[in-house]
């Protein structure tokens, strides 16, 4: 029979990192030794308590019984607690819904709110599933910029422009894939003024909270004077916690928000694995030393790829103050994206993601996860390094 895919899914496109990473496991697989730089996994072990917790779970009968849709009360409480105690937000227990990682919490937080004909806003560059998102509510995506040369802030002016009558939500990033980005509280201010003044909701993707390296402290819209009724936090513990393969995270929002979000969720995945839950709670309730030293090491990788690449031939690279990716400009070089990696992957054997994956504002620009060895990272450096020398 013919297959009769639905409008909706029909919208939907293959993620064109996973067709590059492939062709470089393909190469390695050959036998070539590929550094590949496109992952956007961390490359540490998963803290040894946070294992132990699963195991324990496991061994006790957790397995064999359905969780509450929001997940078990232990580790919302716990994820409530975090809040109020690090950034000063007060949410109850039934203002938490714990989630299959937090792409179900950006799954969720648009497509509980989108209509067809609806438009959202989300920067450019970033990560496809925003765009997906949108495509598969039978939204139209209207992006905003987010320029090297102003640090990677969005320009609430820039917004403010494109916001119509259709304009439903704005979709904030904070640290930044792929740009490694971090909002300032004044970009927070002005853009939370913005939401409340066209009453738009905001879905902030705080997934890499915890990898900062500035020292100054993680700031949310629902930290700003009427942000806090109208923001969705997703956030999860994949990258703090080195959990990218255990898929848990959550999303944190008023009750009124969350509630929809419940009903979503319950009837697309029921709840996360009962005994990942119980991991999650040992993560947040155990020793914090394996985060700290985790960003210090990635802090140092970033220092050593940050100085690497701007002695490289027609390249320049900022320094980015979050997240493990950094987004070096190529435009010197005269080659797109694309035809630079597919180049730099065939000669130099070094996996790098084409900006352009990320939107027409990656144009000119790569990304490269910082989440590798030392070694290898200066393996990757001296490839490109002697690669670029010989590009005309």
């Amino acid at each position: 029979m013919g297959v009769r895919e639905s409008h909706r899914v029909k919208e939907l496109t293959f993620s064109p990192i996973r067709s590059l990473m492939g062709e470089a496991a393909k190469m390695a697989a050959q036998g070539f030794d590929v550094v590949n730089l496109g992952i956007g996994e961390p490359d540490f072990d998963t803290p040894s308590y946070i294992v132990e917790a699963l195991s324990e779970a496991a061994k006790r009968g957790s397995t064999h019984h359905y969780t509450d849709n929001r997940g078990i009360v232990e580790l919302r409480r716990a994820i409530s607690e975090r809040y109020e105690r690090e950034l000063g937000l007060s949410y109850t227990t039934d203002e938490v819904i714990c989630t299959v990682g937090a792409t179900e919490g950006v799954y969720l937080g648009m497509s509980s709110f989108l209509n067809p004909g609806d438009e959202v806003l989300i920067p450019d560059p970033a990560w496809l599933n925003y765009l997906q998102m949108s495509r598969f509510n039978g939204c139209k995506a209207v992006f905003y910029g987010l320029k090297e040369e102003e640090g990677y802030q969005p320009d609430p002016e820039e917004i403010e422009k494109k916001i119509g009558d259709k304009t439903r939500m704005l979709v904030l990033v904070n640290p930044s894939n792929p740009t490694g980005g971090v909002l300032s509280r004044e970009t927070l201010e002005a853009l939370v003024r913005l939401c409340v003044k066209h009453d738009l909701l905001i879905v902030s993707d705080e997934t890499y909270e915890k990898i900062r390296y500035s020292g100054e402290p993680h700031a949310t819209p629902a930290q700003i004077p009427g942000g806090r009724e109208r923001t969705i936090i997703v956030n999860g513990f994949s990258k703090a916690y080195a959990m990218t393969g255990w898929r848990l995270g959550y999303v944190v929002a008023p009750k009124d928000l969350i509630d929809p979000m419940v009903r979503l969720h319950m009837y697309t995945v029921t709840h996360p694995s009962s005994i990942v839950q119980w991991a999650g709670l040992a993560a947040l309730k155990g020793p914090q030393e394996p985060v700290a030293e985790m960003v210090q090491t990635f802090k140092e990788r970033r220092d050593f790829m940050v100085e690497a690449l701007n002695t490289m031939k027609g390249l320049s690279c900022v320094k980015p103050e979050g997240a493990f990716y950094l987004f070096p400009n190529i435009k010197k070089t005269n080659l797109s994206s694309h035809e630079f990696c597919r180049r730099l992957l065939r000669e130099a054997y070094v996996g790098l993601v084409p900006g352009t994956v990320f939107g027409e504002g990656g144009e000119g620009y790569v990304r490269i996860s910082y989440a590798a060895s030392l070694d290898n990272l200066k393996k990757a450096a001296e490839r490109m390094k002697a690669a670029l020398e010989t590009w005309s």
